[in-house]
Parts: C-alpha cells; structure tokens; sequence
C-alpha cells in the first residue's frame, strides 16, 4: 500500500501567531525597562573608559562650568550647601552624595562640595562620568 504526500506551496501565510508573539516581546519589554528620567541642568561630563553602574541617589549636586552649585534642581551656593545637605541626607538613608561637575569645573571646587559633605556626615561619594566611546 502507497501513500501519498503532496507537497503543495502554501498559498496563503497566517499571520496571527506572528503578531500574537510580537505582541507580547513588546508587552514583555515595556514592562521590563527602566525609563530613567534623569531632570536637572545640563553639564559635559568627563568620559571615562571603566563606568560602573551606580545606585540612584536622591543626593546629586551638579556643578555648571560657570561654577554654580545645584543640589537636585535647587541653585544654592558653597556656604549653603552643607545646611542643604544635612537636611536632604536625613531624609535619605543611603549616604551616597553623586557629583556630576562639568569637565570644564576646576577641582578645587569639586573639593570644596566634597569637605561640605563630609562635614554634615556624608562619607560615600561618586564623580558621575560618561561611557568614553572607543
């Protein structure tokens, strides 16, 4: 006994499962990515060739290239920064005082947020950097 196959070319292509999987990796990965939305000035950071991941802080002071101080988005000078500092850090428990200074800022100044800092008892710091490209 024989049988027999036919082997035709299929003359119309269903596209439902097709969409139902496309459907659900665009599902599954808008539920899964961060959207980091990061507000506040805009400073050139230094690139660096080894950027490690950092948790997110509440406490981020930035430093503009014609040397003003930010702590979050609030403008507030040297000689206010350690009073505006030691009431955010209580209210933040992780310690952890990011700086982002324009590449242009002069170190001096770095150091100088840096002794505020330590001075209200922050003693955990990260000089935020750019992902250098090759």
């Amino acid at each position: 006994m024989k049988f027999e196959m036919e082997n035709k070319p299929l003359n119309v292509f269903n596209f439902s499962s097709l969409t139902d999987i496309v459907l659900l990796l665009l599902i599954f990965f808008l539920l899964t990515s961060q959207f980091v939305i990061q507000t506040g000035v805009k400073v050139k950071l230094p690139g660096s060739k080894t950027n490690e991941q950092t948790l997110p802080s509440q406490l981020i002071v930035t430093i503009t290239p014609d040397s003003k101080i930010y702590l979050g988005s609030d403008l507030v000078g040297i000689d206010g920064l350690p009073m505006k500092l030691e009431s955010a850090s209580q209210n933040n428990s992780d310690k952890n005082l990011i700086i982002r200074a324009d590449k242009e800022v002069n170190i001096d100044l770095v150091i100088k947020v840096i002794d505020a800092a330590k001075g209200v008892g922050i003693d955990k710091f990260t000089i935020q950097t750019e992902k250098e490209s090759f």
